[in-house]
């Protein structure tokens, strides 16, 4: 909104208006061309960073939600410390996969709709109702996915009335399904998802979790260019995050680069990585 010079000082009245408490709604009626489904769409081929894989997992009392730091531009590294990983309030988290511009500026406007609601109604949205949210932010970036510059994040939290950790896939269209166990979306998803579907298991502790995910990332980059290890030169290493009941948290840099030089070092035992029981 361009500054008045003999303006008052006083807010708009569509500020003082009381109205819907989403954020989104609100900015529909004041400034519906900030909305990303508003905006004009690019013409031809537009070359832009990507960000690439993202893991989680659940374990009895809570979920992990994990990155790798590499961004991508065709064939070219674009960015080699991206952060990809992002708490969406105190209780859960967004890991974006997709035109790394446009998912982080989704993922400001889905903390600000967050933050707007518990202001306006003084208690917090559930975690299916941040889930629906999140869906219709993504349905309305449909247009520019189909330029191309599509946004496909994984959403995870700390479900305060059933008392677990879930996760949230969705598509380009913003069609929303619950995964159970663990999930992983971007370029190497398909890795990483065979990489948990073996070592999975429903009773792993919290350190098990996010060794867990920070093996399957390895298995990722191992097969796929877009997805990057761990570095050890440049100190870059995956972001690793933690939601449970008393809220969210992220692992150290201490922390993250002690359980990657860990599984490095066994990596050079067993190049491909732990095994699996046959039965």
């Amino acid at each position: 909104m361009e500054a008045n010079p003999r303006s008052t000082g006083r807010l708009p009245a569509a500020f003082l208006t009381p109205g819907s408490s989403s954020f989104m709604d609100f900015l529909a009626d004041h400034s519906p061309e900030l909305l990303p489904g508003n905006r004009k769409l690019p013409e031809g081929i537009v070359e832009a960073p990507h960000g690439t894989t993202i893991v989680a997992a659940t374990f009895p009392g809570g979920v992990v939600l994990a990155g790798d730091r590499r961004a991508t531009m065709g064939n070219m590294i674009a960015q080699r410390d991206i952060e990809k990983v992002f708490p969406a309030d105190e209780y859960s988290a967004v890991g974006i996969a997709g035109t790394a511009g446009l998912a982080v500026e989704m993922v400001k406007l889905f903390q600000l709709e967050l933050e707007h609601f518990e202001k306006v109604e003084g208690a917090t949205l559930s975690l299916e109702g941040k889930a629906n949210r999140l869906s219709t932010m993504i349905r309305g970036n449909l247009g520019m996915a189909m330029q191309g510059l599509a946004v496909v994040p994984l959403f995870a939290g700390w479900d305060e009335g059933k008392e677990k950790g879930r996760i949230f896939s969705y598509d380009v269209t913003g069609g929303r399904s619950e995964e159970h166990g663990f999930a992983a979306t971007g370029s190497g998803s398909i890795f990483a998802r065979g990489s948990m579907k073996k070592l999975y298991r429903a009773d792993l502790t919290e350190e098990q979790a996010t060794t867990l995910v920070v093996q399957a990332l390895y298995d990722a980059a191992d097969d796929d260019s877009a997805t990057g290890g761990p570095d050890m030169a440049r100190r870059i290493f995956p972001i690793v995050t933690v939601i449970t009941d008393e809220g969210f948290r992220r692992l150290s840099e201490a922390e993250s680069s002690e359980l990657a030089r860990s599984i490095t070092e066994r990596r050079l035992e067993q190049p491909d990585g732990p095994r699996a029981a046959l039965l």
